[in-house]
């Protein structure tokens, strides 16, 4: 370990050698140990069983970084392929075009409507590119600004529930960190309350959080926790049978792992499928692209060889 966790790292070491609870001295790092972390490795240490907990949390931050890493991946390709496309069509509009503009224009003749259409967008590249990028630049900034702002998360984070494939992504990953996190909370001894005031805001999705900390106040009156799940429309009718019959049975902890589980091998072949799907539509949708670009220069100019050839 280098740099700064290096020295937090002695820091909480020097704490423990002075007699301080392990969990007090991560706590006082909450950037860099979340909250979700100190509560089980408190509770290991009042259990007795720091070294199950630990390890337990080690997988569960594992598969965690690994789901991430394996969207990150995903998202790569098509991501690539688009700045790459973008790039070569802006390379044609701002270089190539304007030089073949007024070898077009000498023809004499009417040009074919999508060398006009594209002719049109190079002129207003070229006579706005500094625009172009001030408003994009802008606009990306404006955007970074406002998604740090609550609002403006929650905005967005409705925006995503409203979409199909975004939907279902916030929807499942959001049961699989309440499901987990929790079940893990309450299998190393936090009392319900006190977990339930954690896992609540670990969601990503304010929306979301909303919602499941409203579920968390009638839990708590009520002690009802699959009933009150259900209403708040995340958790799917499989996944509230399961809490429900975890909850009848004594064995509430063990059944939301489970639940967590399937729902994050759910996610992850979801992921995969649609990994592999995203190459080829996006070669598809470029080549349209791309192919549109060639055919507007080179109609022009086979009209030119026809006319040579009479």
């Amino acid at each position: 370990f280098e740099g700064r966790f290096k020295r937090i790292l002695i820091s909480v070491k020097d704490g423990i050698k002075t007699g301080e609870p392990l969990a007090k001295e991560l706590a006082r790092y909450p950037h860099v140990f979340p909250n979700v972390y100190v509560q089980l490795v408190r509770a290991g240490e009042a259990t007795g069983k720091l070294d199950v907990i630990l390890l337990r949390l080690t997988g569960y931050l594992e598969r965690t970084e690994e789901t991430r890493k394996r969207v990150k991946k995903a998202m790569a390709y098509p991501i690539g392929m688009i700045s790459f496309s973008l790039l070569v069509v802006a390379s044609l509009l701002v270089f190539l075009v304007p030089r073949l503009k007024g070898l077009f224009e000498k023809m004499g003749k009417e040009m074919p409507g999508p060398t006009q259409l594209l002719i049109a967008m190079s002129d207003f590249v070229v006579n706005n590119y500094v625009l172009m990028a001030v408003v994009g630049v802008g606009a990306a900034l404006f955007l970074a600004y406002w998604r740090s702002t609550p609002t403006g998360k929650y905005r967005i984070d409705a925006f995503f529930l409203r979409m199909p494939i975004t939907s279902y992504f916030s929807r499942t990953k959001a049961i699989v960190q309440f499901s987990k996190t929790l079940g893990m909370l309450l299998e190393s001894g936090v009392n319900l309350s006190e977990a339930l005031d954690i896992v609540c805001n670990i969601v990503d999705n304010k929306v979301l959080t909303q919602k499941l900390n409203e579920a968390r106040d009638k839990i708590i009156k009520e002690g009802k926790i699959a009933k009150y799940l259900k209403e708040t429309g995340i958790f799917p009718n499989i996944a509230s049978y399961m809490i429900s019959t975890g909850e009848q049975s004594g064995k509430l902890a063990e059944m939301l792992l489970t639940v967590g589980d399937d729902y994050d091998t759910e996610l992850t072949e979801i992921t995969d499928g649609l990994t592999s799907k995203i190459g080829p539509i996006m070669t598809m949708v470029l080549g349209v692209v791309i192919g549109f670009v060639v055919l507007s220069i080179f109609l022009p100019i086979m009209s030119m060889g026809d006319l040579a050839g009479m």
